[in-house]
């Protein structure tokens, strides 16, 4: 029973981190990264659609991102959809086939708020593997009738320790993201 329970605990932690970690990746640094935009979503037909469903996206240049979208008619909610999206900042102009993103120069000011994104992010991570501990620690409590004391304290010993490591996980990531940020 105890190893279940924390081998649920690990399983949805490991999801926390990969989940913190494809966040972080959203934020954009000085280039034109084609993950930025790759869950950004269009209205297609009615249809919330993620970006990179819809069309195919290369970056020429370090700031400059080309969108060709595989459907024509869904060029103008793709444009709008990019000029509406939330911490980019970019312009955006279509030829009638392609649609051509260009990144503004990140100043100090800008690349510090994208700084406090990715620690709020990483935050909300952490908080997330902490509500998962603490659903495991429940967990355990629920089997003390059924195994002993000393189980249960090795169980929570255990937890605390992929706890630990988990949440170092999304520290790592979060300082390496962060110097890269800041990075000019």
């Amino acid at each position: 029973m105890i190893p279940e329970v924390l081998a649920e605990a690990k399983d949805k932690m490991h999801k926390s981190v990969e989940a913190a970690k494809d966040d972080f990746s959203n934020v954009r640094t000085g280039r034109a990264n084609p993950a930025l935009f790759q869950k950004i979503l269009v209205d297609y037909y009615g249809t919330p659609t993620p970006l990179g469903q819809l069309a195919g996206m290369n970056n020429p240049e370090a700031r400059t991102l080309l969108v060709t979208p595989y459907d024509k008619g869904a060029l103008k909610e793709i444009e709008r959809a990019i000029t509406n999206a939330p911490n980019l900042g970019a312009n955006v102009g279509n030829d009638g086939t392609i649609i051509r993103v260009t990144l503004p120069e990140l100043t100090e000011e800008r690349r510090r708020e994208f700084v406090k994104i990715v620690r709020g992010k990483g935050e909300d991570a952490k908080v997330s593997i902490r509500n998962i501990r603490r659903s495991a620690k429940d967990d355990l409590d629920g089997l003390k009738k059924e195994v002993g004391e000393d189980e249960i304290a090795r169980g929570e010993k255990e937890l605390e320790a992929v706890t630990k490591a988990n949440i170092d996980a999304i520290d790592d990531a979060l300082k390496k993201k962060e110097a890269e940020l800041l990075e000019v």
